[in-house]
């Protein structure tokens, strides 16, 4: 499968992710739901790492784990505010102002990666804030 299908399944397991979560955040902090959320993942994907076998902990490198602990800490801030946003708001609305990450991750990657922004980035990711306004604030 190529990077496209691996996008769209992700899209779909994120869509799914909002839905089930709104439920299960309903009767519980929503910390901890975060940290329920974040152990069953956790002992999921080691699973699979353990099982695939590919890369052993010795050979990551200190900068590579620098930049996962980092990616991991904005990742843990990003579904702590994400689960207190479901528990106060509607899915409907929530889910869309989340996905306004994708506009800060184009944004990012321009600053940081020096990746080069075409007209197609600017036109997406303004349609991509002006869906995700008419949705929240409808």
């Amino acid at each position: 499968m190529n990077w496209l299908t691996w996008a769209i399944l992700s899209a779909a397991f994120a869509g799914l992710t909002a839905i089930l979560a709104k439920v299960g955040v309903k009767d519980i902090d929503s910390n901890l739901a975060t940290a329920i959320r974040t152990s069953v993942i956790l002992v999921i994907t080691w699973a699979i790492s353990l099982a695939s076998n590919t890369q052993t902990l010795a050979s990551v490198k200190s900068r590579t784990w620098m930049f996962l602990v980092l990616s991991g800490m904005a990742t843990g801030a990003s579904w702590l505010c994400y689960f207190r946003a479901l528990q106060l708001g509607q899915a409907s609305k929530v889910a869309p102002i989340d996905k306004l990450s994708v506009v800060v991750a184009i944004a990012f990657a321009a600053i940081f990666l020096h990746e080069h922004l075409t007209w197609h980035h600017w036109l997406g990711g303004t349609l991509i804030v002006a869906g995700a306004m008419v949705i929240a604030f409808a």
